[in-house]
């Protein structure tokens, strides 16, 4: 055989060498691709800028984004101890700090706009307050979970919130976006239970549909329940409690994973959230599930995040991704100190971000969970937490890892 055949020869080897390296690596991407994603996210440790005024924040205990994509945060002012609270003291003991305002509000670039809340004329502030939300009209709304007049520590179980007597926070309240206040519904120490349809009892959290403008409440610490309003007159349309059916306020005992699923919900129902395609989903909390609902109270489905744990729940807040599909629920786990990745048709946990501690991308205590129409994902931290973060988002992509731990920026962006 000639030499320059020889070269023909070899140089079609390499080719086809060339060709099937081409095809495993396309067959690979494919693979890939056509296997499991989930949002990519990187913490942004640059966001919110500093308070003005040597304010400090407390436990923040709600999230909301309204549709210009501010960000909306309700903290406990009374949770801050007294050395956070020199400059307060009569006569004032240092330069800093001071309590910010309850209620403060940052647009997209982290910059405080709004800031008001606390007592005044016309209606009853909650002595603990829990959640708030930004309805598609603008308005405020701000639930409680104080048992007092006065805040008082929280019990370790919070699942024992709903133990029998008067409770202060049996209402939720309506403002304007400058702290008007509009409308309350309920009235303190009033509540009668979970089948109540005039008093809340210790609602967690809210949110308003913009096709009908009811108003659902997750209600809540004392109650175990959803229960329905009309935004603008307060007048009750319907409730139901675990399974679509009628809450009970029977004492189900310690929290057992190992038992069957419970028929009612435990305390605290904690959050909510309904989707594009009219599927309302709840937090009850300290049964470490989500159940998924009609919005007529019909039950669909039911799935579990991190179930074997105790004391505290796994599921405190849940908001959905910003994809056309809403394919992805977010689950914030303040017991585990991170945040679930579900796949939202299956109720499947695909991934987790986040880890325990105090710096940028971890957690102490996530309590709140919201997402702007950029996709970006908003976290509060209750306890000692005391902190708002971001995590910016930067597409999908295959699942690297089940737990990615903290999502820090990739250096170079």
């Amino acid at each position: 055989m000639q030499r320059s055949q020889w070269k023909i020869i070899g140089y079609a080897t390499a080719l086809g060498l060339v060709a099937a390296a081409a095809y495993v690596v396309e067959k690979k991407a494919a693979v890939e691709a056509a296997g499991p994603t989930a949002p990519r996210l990187e913490v942004d440790p640059f966001w919110p800028k500093p308070l003005p005024n040597h304010w400090v924040m407390g436990a923040v205990i709600g999230l909301g984004v309204d549709s210009k994509d501010n960000v909306w945060i309700v903290h406990r002012q009374g949770s801050l101890e007294d050395k956070e609270k020199y400059a307060a003291w009569n006569p004032k003991a240092a330069e800093c700090c001071a309590p910010a305002p309850p209620v403060l509000a940052f647009s997209p670039d982290g910059t405080l706009i709004a800031h008001w809340g606390g007592n005044g004329n016309g209606f009853d502030w909650p002595s603990s307050n829990h959640g708030i939300d930004v309805d598609h009209k603008g308005n405020v709304w701000i639930g409680g979970n104080g048992r007092g007049s006065v805040p008082a520590a929280l019990a370790h179980d919070e699942s024992k919130m709903s133990a029998a007597g008067a409770v202060h926070d049996s209402f939720l309240l309506k403002f304007t976006q400058a702290g008007q206040f509009l409308m309350q519904i309920g009235k303190p120490f009033a509540s009668k239970g979970s089948n109540d349809v005039t008093n809340l009892r210790l609602p967690a959290k809210s949110l308003v549909d913009p096709q009908t403008n009811e108003l659902y409440v997750a209600d809540g610490y004392g109650n175990r329940r959803v229960i329905v309003f009309d935004a603008d007159t307060g007048k009750y349309k319907r409730h139901w409690g675990a399974y679509g059916s009628k809450p009970d306020d029977t004492d189900l005992g310690p929290y057992n994973p190992n038992a069957p699923a419970p028929k009612q919900f435990r305390t605290p129902v904690h959050g909510l959230i309904l989707s594009n395609d009219r599927l309302l989903y709840v937090c009850d909390r300290t049964n470490n599930r989500i159940q998924v609902f009609r919005t007529d109270g019909t039950f669909v489905k039911e799935g579990w995040v991190a179930r074997p744990t105790l004391g505290d729940g796994a599921a405190f807040d849940v908001a959905l991704s910003r994809d056309p599909q809403q394919k992805y629920l977010y689950i914030a786990d303040g017991s585990n100190m991170k945040v679930h990745v579900l796949d939202r048709q299956s109720l499947e946990v695909l991934t987790t971000f986040g880890d325990g501690g105090r710096q940028p991308g971890q957690f102490y205590a996530v309590h709140s969970i919201a997402t702007d129409s950029k996709g970006n994902v908003y976290t509060t931290e209750t306890y000692r937490g005391q902190r708002l973060q971001k995590f910016s988002y930067r597409g999908e992509g295959p699942i690297a890892k089940k737990e990615q731990g903290v999502v820090w920026p990739r250096a170079g962006r």
